[in-house]
C-alpha cells in the first residue's frame, strides 16, 4: 500500500492534479478522476492502476471533445484519430461507448447532417456525397438509407450549385459558358446530362430579358 502525501493542482493545467505517494511525486490525474482523493488515504497497486486506467479515458475523451468543437465525426473517423493519438483499444472503446450513450457518436445522424451541409453550402451530385460518406467510414446501408430519405434531387442540387456558380462565369458569352459552368458542375459528381441541363437553365434564367 502507498500513502498519498500530497495534492495539488498543476501550475499549466489547474484541471490536473499531481498526486504525491509517500513523499515523492508518482502521477498525475485530472480532478474529475482525482475527486474522491484525499490526502492520507492508502492506496493498493490494483487501486492506482484504476486511476491510471479511468485518467487516460478522461483524458481521451477531453481530447475528443475538443476536437468535436469543429464539426461532427463519424465513429470510423473518431477511432482513427484515437489510434494516430496512440490510445488503447480499451480506452478508445470506452471513448466510443461513453460519447454514443451521450449522443454525439452516431453515424446515421452524421451521414444526414453531412448531406444537408452539402446541400446548403456546397449542393454535389448524390454519388460524390456516396463517396465522401464512404471515405469517411459509413456503411453502405446507412448511405443508402439517408440518400434515399432525402428530398434533395440531383437535378435540384445542380440548380443550386449553377446559381452559387454563376457570378464566376456571368460575364462569359454562352459557347465559354457552357464550357466552364458544365465542367464546374461535372466536377461536383452531377451526370453530364444534369450538368447541360441545368447550365442551359442557368443561362436562360439570367438572360431571358436579353
Amino acid at each position: 500500500m502507498s500513502k498519498i502525501s500530497a495534492i495539488t493542482p498543476q501550475k499549466r493545467n489547474p484541471n490536473r492534479l499531481s498526486i504525491s505517494l509517500d513523499g515523492s511525486y508518482a502521477f498525475s490525474l485530472d480532478r474529475y478522476t482525482a475527486a474522491w482523493l484525499v490526502v492520507g488515504a492508502e492506496l493498493s497497486e490494483a487501486e492506482i492502476e484504476r486511476l491510471l486506467s479511468k485518467d487516460e479515458v478522461e483524458s481521451a475523451y477531453a481530447r475528443v471533445m475538443r476536437l468535436l468543437g469543429s464539426r461532427a465525426r463519424s465513429q470510423h473517423e473518431l477511432e482513427q484519430y484515437l489510434q494516430a493519438k496512440g490510445y488503447a483499444e480499451s480506452v478508445r472503446a470506452a471513448v466510443q461507448n461513453r460519447l454514443q450513450a451521450e449522443g454525439l457518436l452516431d453515424d446515421t445522424r452524421f451521414a444526414s447532417e453531412w448531406l444537408e451541409n452539402r446541400a446548403t453550402f456546397r449542393p454535389r451530385s448524390h454519388a460524390q456525397v456516396r463517396a465522401e460518406l464512404r471515405l469517411k467510414g459509413i456503411s453502405e446501408e446507412v448511405i443508402a438509407e439517408t440518400l434515399g430519405k432525402t428530398e434533395h434531387k440531383d437535378e435540384d442540387l445542380a440548380m443550386e450549385a449553377a446559381r452559387k456558380a454563376f457570378r464566376q462565369f456571368e460575364k462569359q458569352d454562352w459557347k465559354t459558358f457552357r464550357v466552364k459552368m458544365g465542367n464546374a458542375l461535372l466536377r461536383r459528381g452531377f451526370s453530364y446530362s444534369v450538368a447541360h441541363e441545368a447550365t442551359k437553365k442557368i443561362w436562360d434564367e439570367n438572360h431571358s430579358g436579353n
